[in-house]
């Protein structure tokens, strides 16, 4: 008898697809996908929280490379005037690393906005049009303060460059907070389907039948991939008509910096963040939807899901300003933000192996959901959990 059972791969392949056509089929998916037509005031309210998040990003240093006597000079002065004159953060470096001032723009790791090189009588400033005429008043006067005080401004001999490390990563900040952004819309829009999911079949009695035919860790993991498979075919529709409207405004709209993965991989670990993100908290809904006995219990539980959809949203998005932080360590560890953190990790940074370990732990976390949540069912509303022994000791008939 057990030999004839279908295996949990089989008997989730059957369960997805049964759901996956009762629900596309039916006349309640056609007004479903009408939906995001409503988000478009959460879109402008996310676009503005992005904007935040970008002028809230580590502002970029100026690197001071000349002399060994006039970096001290010039570092003891930036101390005593930074707090009644707005001035650049600073750093230090020798005279040798100062000859290659594009090199270190370039650097994606120090984040500097330009180079001091020179003399505190003739400082010469190297950095992008922009950032060198921010900060060419600033250098003179300390460059004057730490020369002494008698000598007049220095003229601040400017060499521009196209871009640096800091103007690239401001951009790509830009980036990640679209890429956060579309993720969470997707999933709060989506996710919210699974919470009802087993509602109407515990009052059929028909997740009894299930249960005794198949494993119920099977049952979770169909409905779960079904209700995916149906998200990917209303961002297939939503996606076309976005496509028609960004053709038709194209010339209106300002193109997004490249990420530093590059386009098309960056497109690829979207989508395949955004399926792990929508099975880590489907998992958990559907859990949590499961315990639910009728249809007023799941209204109920609908808003602490979007509070727990919020607080991960917050979370991935304050973390990505500091990329390498404890902050944004910890919201790429935390299963439900790590996809949201890692697809800003791929807008910002170009290193490819910390997406195989996020890859993996997610992957991990959605098998403990589901196995935790189908034990949970069974024991919970199926009343079918092993019971538990007795530790009291029989009592002794009388002689």
């Amino acid at each position: 008898m057990n030999a004839e059972r279908l295996s949990i791969w089989q008997a989730a392949y059957v369960i997805a697809r049964r759901d996956f056509f009762a629900i596309l089929l039916s006349k309640a998916f056609l007004f479903f996908l009408l939906g995001p037509l409503f988000f478009g005031g959460i879109s402008v309210a996310a676009g503005a929280l992005g904007a935040k998040a970008a002028s809230s990003a580590e502002p970029p240093r100026l690197a001071v490379a000349m002399s060994e006597r006039d970096n001290a000079a010039f570092a003891e002065t930036h101390r005593r005037l930074r707090d009644a004159v707005e001035l650049p953060a600073i750093e230090r470096l020798s005279v040798e690393e100062g000859g290659k001032p594009r090199a270190l723009l370039a650097d994606g790791t120090r984040n500097f906005g330009a180079v001091l090189t020179g003399t505190l009588a003739s400082p010469e400033l190297t950095g992008t049009p922009e950032q060198i005429g921010r900060w060419q008043g600033p250098v003179a006067l300390v460059a004057a303060e730490a020369a002494g005080g008698d000598l007049l401004l220095p003229p601040v001999a400017l060499v521009p460059t196209r871009s640096s490390s800091a103007d690239t990563r401001s951009l790509r900040v830009g980036t990640a907070t679209a890429g956060i952004t579309l993720l969470f819309l997707l999933t709060m829009l989506l996710a919210g389907m699974v919470l009802s999911n087993l509602v109407e079949e515990k009052a059929n009695k028909i997740i009894e039948i299930l249960a005794a035919a198949i494993p119920m860790d099977a049952v979770f993991l169909g409905k779960l991939f079904a209700m995916l498979a149906i998200s990917f075919v209303g961002i297939a529709v939503w996606g076309a008509v976005a496509a028609i409207v960004l053709a038709l405004g194209a010339a209106a709209i300002p193109p997004l910096p490249a990420p530093a993965v590059g386009w098309p991989l960056f497109i690829a670990l979207f989508v395949v963040y955004f399926s792990l993100a929508y099975l880590l908290i489907g998992s958990v809904f559907l859990t949590v939807g499961s315990m639910a006995a009728t249809v007023r219990d799941v209204q109920t539980l609908s808003m602490p899901a979007t509070i727990l959809q919020l607080a991960v949203f917050f979370l991935a998005t304050f973390a990505m300003t500091d990329t390498g932080s404890a902050i944004e360590i910890l919201a790429c560890v935390f299963p439900l933000s790590s996809p949201y953190a890692m697809v800003a990790r791929a807008a910002q940074e170009p290193q490819l192996w910390t997406h195989g370990v996020a890859l993996v732990w997610q992957v991990a976390w959605v098998a403990i959901f589901v196995r935790t949540g189908a034990r949970l069912f069974r024991r919970r509303v199926m009343k079918s959990g092993p019971a538990a022994v007795s530790r009291k000791k029989p009592k002794r008939s009388p002689a």
